[in-house]
């Protein structure tokens, strides 16, 4: 602390009054003594800094524009309209969406027609959802034993749990035909066939967190399928494919697949396995993207297989249209069920041999305007142990498997026209050119199908849709042994639905309009026109 000022302050004041002292005379006044106190307090302080008054408060908002990044698969603009087999009455597929989860659809028409679809998928819950189908169709035509019937059940449930998603199925179905046009001395008995499936399938996938980088979706079936004449065929199938996600433009991907069939027949009892590892990546960057697979199979009789599946998809500047290219192998079992699904006519015993299937391929997908897209494909397709099928020489009426080593060029053309949800049309169509088989032609297998449907709302409650379907270029052999091909099979028809009441329509299906009496299998004459209707009730 410094007092300096304070001493020299009181060192004046006394100077100045000893002289004033001094320099008074007696005849001057005197003023009367004055003491004169000079105090200072000085007290040393730190200035405070004002204490801040935190008050709670939303943060500023950002105004920023945000930039979305999106992992948009590629989408390559594939439209392959493919045409359901024919039967000896084409069915149409009812694609009736429907508001009520429930409903019950019945209908009658020419050829003895009975028609049954229903639905129920009301029993739901919290996490859980079931579904369950019900369906008939039987039909007789004008020839003796000309008859079909259809009856069939699915019911499936999905259990939704913290991280995984369970899923599980149940089929039954009864497919019936006859062996027509026998003489007429075989029983009825003795001409039927019926197949009959049980299937079961259970799966569990992963639920998206949107952070994982792993998913996986494995199932596991088995089946059992049954016919006449002693044949019955077991499967038990499985399929565990692992998904690692490394960032949006790279992806590794393994799986392990396989069935394990038994195949037993009055004179035949036979395994018919196969197992498959398919490891590989998938890519997507903005100039090029696709998939790189390589199958190691074994299949029947511990047979190996390497099956490649190559695909690169290159979008061309400026144009809007994708370039695709790749190589695709695959290896089918041939088992009874998926040959008879083709051919209901084939003999029981076959020999049980499978197919290796390679395609290389050049594809070009665009759009044109806001409405029509298109696509091509051209192919060279290798088929080793291609099934085709040949008329039994000492019964005619059933078919056995000509197995044949097949080389053909394929063309695959299909376009599609749809204004909003007013109307829409597409074609497709399949051209191949066998141009190389171990036998005379690739028996029962056509060279040209095409494939055209139509839909329209011309009001808002009708739908009316309208179907084309041609197979031609199938060539069979007679009991002489000469080869003969097929009159080209031309089946046109449709349907149409109107909404009375939001729970009640009405339906009408037609199907074969040119009454043409085809045959899609030699010697099996097809219903001709068919005609039926009825009505659907939602609940």
């Amino acid at each position: 602390m410094s007092i300096r000022p304070l001493y020299i302050l009181i060192l004046l004041i006394v100077a100045t009054s000893a002289r004033a002292q001094h320099a008074a005379t007696p005849g001057d006044t005197v003023l009367k003594g004055t003491t004169i106190e000079v105090i200072q307090s000085y007290k040393p302080q730190v200035k405070q800094v004002p204490k801040p008054e935190w008050v709670p408060q939303i943060p500023p908002a950002d105004t920023s524009h945000p930039k979305f990044k999106y992992d948009v698969p590629l989408q390559t603009l594939y439209y392959t309209y493919s045409s359901q087999p024919l039967r000896p009455l084409a069915l149409g597929i009812d694609s009736g969406k429907l508001p009520f989860p429930n409903y019950v659809k019945v209908g009658a028409g020419n050829l003895s027609t009975l028609f049954l679809d229903a639905g129920i998928g009301g029993i739901t819950g919290r996490n859980y959802e079931t579904a369950i189908h019900l369906h008939h169709i039987s039909q007789q035509g004008d020839l003796k034993y000309q008859q079909t019937a259809l009856s069939g059940i699915e019911a499936e449930g999905l259990l939704h749990k913290a991280n995984n998603d369970w899923h599980a199925a149940i089929i039954g179905e009864r497919n019936q035909y006859y062996y027509y046009g026998f003489p007429d001395n075989e029983s009825k008995d003795s001409l039927k066939q019926v197949y009959t499936t049980i299937r079961a399938v259970v799966d569990m996938a992963n639920r998206d967190s949107g952070d994982s980088k792993l998913s996986y979706h494995p199932s596991v079936s088995a089946s059992v399928y049954d016919a006449k004449f002693n044949a019955s065929e077991t499967n038990i199938g499985f399929n565990a494919p692992f998904l690692y996600k490394m960032d949006s433009a790279l992806q590794f991907q393994v799986a392990l697949t396989g069935a394990l069939t038994h195949f037993s027949a009055n004179l035949e009892n036979t395994n018919n396995n196969y197992i498959e590892l398919l490891p590989g990546i998938q890519f997507n960057k903005p100039n090029i993207s696709g998939h790189a697979l390589l199958g190691l199979a074994e299949g029947k009789n511990s047979n190996g297989y390497i099956l490649p599946d190559v695909v690169a998809n290159v979008p061309i500047a400026s144009t809007g249209l994708m370039a695709s290219a790749g190589w695709q192998a695959s290896l089918r079992q041939n088992t009874y069920e998926q040959l008879t699904t083709e051919n209901p006519y084939l003999y029981t015993n076959y020999n049980v041999t499978q197919t290796r299937r390679d395609e290389v391929f050049l594809n070009l997908a665009g759009s044109t305007g806001q409405h029509l897209t298109w696509s091509g494909r051209l192919s060279w397709r290798a088929y080793n142990d291609l099934p085709t099928y040949l008329n039994n020489i000492g019964n005619e009426k059933q078919f056995f498997v000509d197995y044949q080593q097949v080389r053909a060029v394929s063309l695959q053309l299909a376009a599609r026209y749809q204004v909003a949800n007013t109307w829409s049309a597409g074609i497709s169509g399949d051209f191949y050119d066998f141009y190389q088989s171990t036998d005379k032609h690739v028996w029962q297998q056509p060279d040209t199908k095409i494939k055209g449907d139509f839909t329209i709302l011309p009001l808002p409650k009708l739908t009316i849709t309208a179907y084309l379907a041609v197979l031609g270029g199938i060539y069979a052999e007679s009991t002489s042994l000469q080869a003969i091909k097929l009159k080209t099979i031309t089946d046109l028809g449709g349907n149409a639905e109107y909404q009375f009441i939001p729970r009640l329509s009405a339906f009408v299906q037609v199907s074969n309009l040119l009454n043409d009496k085809y045959q899609r299998w030699m010697g099996y004459q097809a219903y001709g026109l068919n005609l039926y209707g009825g009505l659907r009730l939602k609940f």
